[in-house]
């Protein structure tokens, strides 16, 4: 291989990968309420907040944890999906303005009680402005035998607006 051609794959390896350090919180965090984004919210309250905390270094195994203020949460570290890294999904894009979008899996601190599992997944947005957009999403409405949905399974779907703040998580 020349090494007009080396020149140019290193370059466009470069221009692929993206510098994601600004969003490790090393003893920080981001925190911030739900935004109203104009979908209902569901199994979450409108009063409710969300803090995280972010290892971009360890985005694959430890990437950090999230608490939330109705207690749901509790530095609940989220788990990686390790097939994730090898799929199309790795490269999700949604929506304007994003550096990265993250998916994991978080366990409830406080179980959810309807015997579905207390495990929701966590979508992280790293925005190009610094902070950082958290979903939660838990479950899906089961059919009822009328034909409407079952109250038999707590769905859960929030997104939070959270700003990098100064030291840990306050709650």
């Amino acid at each position: 291989m020349n090494r007009a051609v080396v020149l140019l794959v290193a370059a466009l390896a470069l221009v692929g990968c993206r510098d994601l350090s600004g969003f490790s919180t090393h003893g920080d965090s981001f925190s911030g309420g739900v935004t109203n984004t104009g979908v209902d919210l569901a199994g979450v309250d409108a009063s409710t907040n969300l803090c995280l905390t972010l290892d971009t270094d360890h985005l694959q195994d430890a990437p950090g944890s999230i608490w939330t203020s109705d207690d749901r949460f509790h530095a609940v570290p989220m788990r990686p999906i390790p097939q994730i890294w090898s799929d199309p999904l790795s490269t999700l894009q949604f929506g304007q303005g994003r550096e990265k979008n993250l998916v994991y899996v978080a366990r409830a601190s406080t179980p959810f009680g309807d015997g579905n599992g207390d495990d929701v997944f966590v979508v992280l947005s790293l925005m190009q402005g610094g902070d950082i957009e958290a979903r939660l999403l838990r479950g899906a409405p089961m059919p009822a035998a009328d034909g409407g949905t079952s109250a038999s399974r707590t769905t859960v779907f929030a997104v939070f607006d959270t700003k990098r703040q100064s030291g840990p998580c306050s709650f």
